[in-house]
């Protein structure tokens, strides 16, 4: 149960504090909740579409419902996205050892660079032209579903990241979860996000969509391995392992790429 309420503590704003001390292995362990903080941000997602659509048109409900998103978590993974980005656009001096130190010093920094600021603004761009375009051109259902899993899935990805890469830094929460976070983790959080879209399928995908719900379940889940693999590779050439701020990165990247896959597939479905 601390593992649980652990993995609500840092995802999201509700205001939950494990009392007691805390250790780097209960921290670690968390992670494997971590689908279920996505899970309820997804519910937050629901909710918020199903009574903004009763006042606004799509276009105002998308931007909102981002909004709220965003909210939900404190921005914590955006921040995280603006610093690597802002790390990335550090220009080489051709020493590996000087440039990756230069690196994560920037991703240090509390200030936010012109590259981090139009990844913020592509990222939330792309989120919001995505949900847009589900809302005007298919069932509320099928949007509801995707909004839902859309997190869920996104939350998966960061573990899939933390349990193949290693820590960029000596310190920091996210060196706790990258030098951690075991296969027995991943395992679980995959079987979590298997059940929960499983749910979601015997609610509705599977009635309207019948087994094409289940390839594209197949598809995405490959593909945010493998970009997640991709992910940590990149960030071991570029800072010698992984940050916190790189696995932000990560989940908000992935929910991009979830959104994607959702809509070439209900296009070609269609």
């Amino acid at each position: 149960m601390r593992q649980l309420l652990l993995a609500f503590q840092f995802l999201t704003i509700m205001p939950i504090r494990v009392k007691g001390d805390i250790s780097e292995k209960e921290i670690a362990q968390s992670a494997a909740f971590f689908p279920l903080a996505g899970a309820f941000q997804g519910l937050i997602a629901i909710l918020s579409a199903f009574l903004l659509l009763q006042i606004f048109p799509p276009e105002i409900t998308s931007g909102l419902i981002i909004l709220i998103l965003i909210i939900s978590n404190g921005g914590f993974h955006l921040d995280g996205l603006a610093d690597t980005f802002d790390a990335i656009a550090v220009k080489s001096t051709g020493d590996r050892e000087t440039d990756m130190e230069r690196r994560l010093s920037v991703m240090k920094d509390s200030t936010a660079g012109a590259i981090g600021v139009t990844a913020l603004v592509v990222t939330i761009l792309m989120k919001y032209l995505l949900i847009s375009s589900m809302l005007h051109n298919y069932s509320l259902f099928t949007v509801y579903c995707l909004l839902f899993l859309m997190p869920v899935f996104s939350k998966w990805t960061m573990i899939i990241a933390m349990y193949h890469g290693t820590s960029a830094r000596q310190d920091g929460l996210g060196k706790i979860f990258l030098n951690n976070v075991r296969i027995n983790t991943v395992i679980f959080s995959s079987l979590l996000i298997t059940v929960l879209y499983i749910s979601v399928a015997e609610l509705h995908l599977l009635k309207v969509y019948g087994a094409n719900s289940t390839a594209v379940f197949v598809v995405l889940s490959v593909l945010l391995y493998i970009f997640s693999l991709a992910s940590v590779r990149f960030c071991i050439k570029k800072f010698g392992g992984l940050t916190g701020d790189n696995l932000g990165a990560i989940s908000e990247i992935s929910e991009i790429l979830f959104l994607m896959v959702a809509t070439v597939w209900l296009q070609h479905y269609i």
